[in-house]
């Protein structure tokens, strides 16, 4: 905090000086231009005013000298300059006759004669002539030269003297006066003006500083701040603000940050109770935050999905559509392992089989992720001639069930997307855990509910809620069902002599063989104690009568283990053809159960179709 302090006020002091500077030179300017002006102003009233002097003076030696002419005085003339020199700022007087006049009277006092190229252009031209030395640090002077024309009109006819025309120069009077008095006032003007812009420059910044000088303070902490937290960093606050409305920013601004700051830092805090892997991958909360509420929606919407499916095999396939269009996977196997039973089977493809997981799966052994990157040919499962690369992590579903994701990369570049895509993969699956596991269970007591406990065997409660799938297929697809009704003959015998247990394990023989010699479409039930029914599917006379005589000869053949020693037994079946028969299931059945009770009524150990001879005299074909 002492150095963001000390950033901060020297970033302060910076933005001070700035404003400070840029004050001073904006107000300098204008003063050098207020200056300037009050200079050429001044410049120009005075050599306006020395101007008007020397034009005056001028114009009065004129007149004087053509009254001394008039008067016959003229010869005076010098005295009469000397003492017009003594005029105040006059420094030199002095005449220059024109060519005219100096071929009359010759050059006159002192030389009267043009002295330089002025008075030369004056007595050619007519044309009066200025001109202004002037010097910073030394002596500055004003010269004007006036003409003398000669006139014939007028009370004085200047042609009565002179041999000239009219209009034609005379001569040139030229006068130089010093303009130093008004320089020095100038100069004197200027520095009281610099000496009071000065002190006003000064006074206004040291008045701006104290005006704005908190507000620049707390202006450069606020941009400090919001700096870092543009940064991601929201640890930042205003320490030195000063005056009230600069505090309150201040206590505000800080409010709202610290609110943010441990709102995030709850949300960071508490991510982990949703997501199996959060990484800030901006280095911004703020933008981490969006990103996680996004992947939590999802997650939500896929386990609300997962929620009102049915079967395991739906929550596969919605996981599946994530990988294949959130992550952009093509290429990955679901496996299932049974850790009680010790066995694996595959339970989704999304391309092909890579591994032979059914054989054993390493990950599933290990309870670690198998990675081919990490040692070649790592899985002796796992089809090593096509040179790809594979990842193959194992989660822990329940107890009893361990759920293995394989993902196949073709390329590195792949592999490396799949490792970055694999923590983001964890959390659905951890979403889809407790629908795997409450669907498994789900179906382990639908199938225990329909399966007989003792034998495996579908039992009656299947057959009751399959009837109506029976009768729709058969009739859509003109299919035929056998129905055979098998009874172990003497069953009681066994039970009475051996015990139950030797009965039981008769009744799992009798399963066993019914399963042998039935084809993986037909179905076998037990009907109820020692009573089994088994439906052949597409079925026809001889078909029915060939599976019923190699059951009971299969059957006759059983041991039956009892101690150290076995017995036989032997079967009785019949046998009905739905619809042949009738288009009654239930029906049909009563006619296999007639059929079963006329092989044993004739002997035991026989096979029986159903003959419309067998019903008894007044039974009638009613529904069972």
């Amino acid at each position: 905090m002492i150095e963001s302090y000390i950033k901060n006020l020297r970033v302060s002091m910076k933005s001070k000086s700035k404003i400070s500077l840029t004050l001073f030179i904006i107000m300098s300017i204008m003063f050098i231009i207020l200056i300037a002006n009050i200079l050429f102003n001044f410049r120009t009233y005075g050599i306006q005013s020395v101007e008007n002097k020397a034009k005056a003076v001028a114009e009065t030696i004129k007149h004087s000298l053509t009254s001394h002419m008039v008067n016959g005085v003229i010869d005076n003339r010098e005295l009469f300059l000397s003492q017009i020199k003594k005029l105040g700022n006059i420094d030199e007087i002095w005449l220059a006759r024109a060519p005219a006049v100096i071929k009359q009277f010759g050059e006159g006092f002192n030389n009267e004669i043009a002295r330089d190229e002025i008075d030369t252009y004056v007595i050619n031209t007519g044309i009066e002539r200025s001109v202004v030395e002037d010097s910073i640090f030394g002596r500055s002077s004003y010269r004007i030269t006036i003409p003398y024309v000669g006139r014939k009109q007028g009370k004085i006819n200047c042609l009565q003297c002179h041999d000239s025309q009219e209009g034609e120069t005379l001569g040139a009077i030229s006068i130089a006066m010093s303009v130093d008095d008004i320089k020095d006032i100038g100069m004197k003007t200027v520095a009281n003006t610099v000496l009071i812009a000065f002190i006003l420059v000064c006074f206004i910044l040291l008045f701006v500083n104290r005006l704005i000088g908190p507000f620049l303070t707390i202006f450069d902490s606020i941009k400090v701040v919001m700096q870092k937290a543009q940064e991601g960093n929201y640890s930042y606050r205003i320490e030195d603000a000063k005056g009230k409305e600069s505090k309150e920013v201040a206590k505000w601004i800080n409010g709202h940050l610290e609110k943010l700051q441990t709102t995030l830092d709850d949300i960071e805090s508490k991510i982990s109770d949703f997501l199996v892997h959060q990484k800030n991958l901006h280095q911004d909360p703020l933008i981490d935050v969006k990103r996680t509420v996004s992947r939590l929606s999802d997650i939500y919407r896929f386990r609300k999905t997962i929620e009102h499916d049915e079967r395991t095999d739906e929550v596969y396939e919605r996981l599946a559509f994530i990988l294949r269009e959130k992550f952009q996977l093509n290429d990955f196997n679901f496996i299932e392992a049974d850790t009680t039973h010790k066995n694996t089977k595959i339970v989704y493809v999304e391309k092909e089989i890579h591994c032979e997981a059914h054989e054993g799966c390493r990950a599933d052994r290990t309870n670690t992720i198998v990675d081919s990157c990490q040692f070649h040919n790592m899985c002796d499962k796992f089809n090593h001639g096509t040179n790809k690369k594979y990842i193959c992590i194992p989660y822990s579903i329940s107890n009893d069930m361990d759920f293995i994701v394989s993902f196949v990369a073709e390329s590195q570049a792949e592999y490396d997307c799949l490792k970055d895509c694999v923590p983001y993969i964890q959390d659905y699956i951890e979403v889809a855990k407790p629908e795997i596991v409450s669907k498994n269970l789900m179906a382990m007591l639908e199938k225990s509910a329909r399966t007989d406990a003792l034998t495996g065997l579908f039992n009656r409660k299947y057959l009751e809620e399959s009837i109506a799938k029976i009768v729709s297929q058969s009739k859509r697809s003109s299919v035929s069902y056998g129905i055979l009704m098998a009874d172990i003959d003497f069953f009681k015998m066994v039970n009475d002599t051996y015990g139950h247990d030797i009965g039981d394990e008769a009744i799992k023989i009798i399963a066993q063989t019914l399963i042998e010699n039935t084809r993986d479409s037909d179905v076998v039930i037990r009907y109820g104690g020692e009573e089994f029914i088994v439906l052949l599917y597409n079925c026809d006379d001889k078909y029915i009568k060939e599976v019923a005589e190699k059951i009971r000869v299969a059957f006759s053949k059983k041991q039956i283990p009892v101690g150290n020693a076995s017995i036989t037994k032997t079967i009785s079946i019949g046998a009905s053809i739905f619809p042949t028969h009738t288009d009654s299931f239930w029906q049909c059945v009563k006619y296999a159960d007639i059929a079963l009770y006329n092989a044993k009524d004739t002997g035991r150990n026989k096979v029986v179709v159903f003959d419309k001879s067998l019903l008894k005299e007044g039974e009638m074909e009613e529904s069972y």
